[in-house]
Parts: structure tokens; C-alpha cells; sequence
């Protein structure tokens, strides 16, 4: 297994997670596929998006991978009038992490952060490990707790 800078953070601050490594397909990034293919249900497989705020710049959101990101309650939450999504090109410059590799946890700065609150539902969700390939199923407290993020209505 490789460790990853998000794995290397949870261990370092003893918090409990498991891995869940996948097959890749290059043609198929999606969160759905990712999804099917760790047996997970998609209300539990979170994403992370990178967006930018007219107010508050950078700013990160963890919604289901089922779900798009509601723009309106993501400006909302962060404390913009609006938000945009960055584009694919900017997302390693940022971040240190590639599109269907992206991790809340590690990135080179840490950015005001979201996840939706239906991760609340669960005693433990799925975010990226920070690769491609595989996943860390987490509680979402201890993921909250961690990179300093609020629970909010995203979708």
C-alpha cells in the first residue's frame, strides 16, 4: 500500500480509518464507479471539490458522490455571494492532487472546508485517500475535527 500524505496525517494524529484500494479507470473517474466498486453505497462516498469565492477565495467541499454541489448554499456556507468550481488544471497547482484523487486532508494549505451534513448520518464515510485507487473510510467527526471543517446543507 502506498502511504499517502492524507494517510501519514491520520496516523501521525492516531485516528482510526481503514483503506479500501480499487481498480482505476482512466475512462471512468467518476465517484459512482468508485462507489460500485468498494461495495460502499453512494449516499456514503464523498467527493471533495475545490471551488473559489467572490469573498473568502479557496474554499473545499465534501458532498456525496451522487449529488452535485448546490452553488447557492456552497456561497452560503462559505461566506461568498458566489462560487465557482476551479478548473481540472488548477486542482494540483492548489492542492497537490490530481482529479479523482482529491483528499480533504493534506492538501498543501488548508482551506476553509465543507462537508455536507448527511455524513452526519453515518458512523463512518468515504473520502480519497489522496490517490487514485484507493479510500479511507472515516468517522466524519474525526474528519471534521482534523481539517477544522463544518457540516452544512451542500446539495
Amino acid at each position: 500500500m502506498n502511504k499517502t500524505n492524507a494517510i501519514r496525517i491520520l496516523e501521525s494524529k492516531n485516528i482510526s480509518f481503514d483503506i479500501k484500494e480499487y481498480e482505476i479507470d482512466e475512462n471512468d473517474l467518476s465517484g459512482e464507479s468508485v462507489a460500485e466498486k468498494i461495495g460502499a453505497n453512494q449516499e456514503e462516498v464523498f467527493k471533495t471539490l475545490v471551488a473559489k469565492g467572490d469573498k473568502t477565495g479557496y474554499c473545499v467541499f465534501c458532498i456525496p458522490v451522487n449529488f452535485e454541489l448546490n452553488l447557492k448554499k456552497a456561497a452560503k456556507a462559505s461566506g461568498n455571494k458566489s462560487v465557482e468550481l476551479i478548473k481540472v488544471k488548477e486542482l494540483f497547482p492548489l492542492t497537490g492532487y490530481v482529479r479523482g484523487g482529491c483528499s480533504p486532508i493534506g492538501m498543501k494549505k488548508l482551506f476553509p472546508t465543507y462537508i455536507d451534513e448527511t455524513a452526519q448520518l453515518f458512523d463512518k464515510i468515504f473520502i480519497s485517500a489522496g490517490i487514485r485507487g484507493m479510500q479511507i473510510h472515516i468517522n466524519p467527526e474525526d474528519l471534521k475535527s482534523l481539517i477544522d471543517a463544518e457540516f452544512f446543507d451542500l446539495t
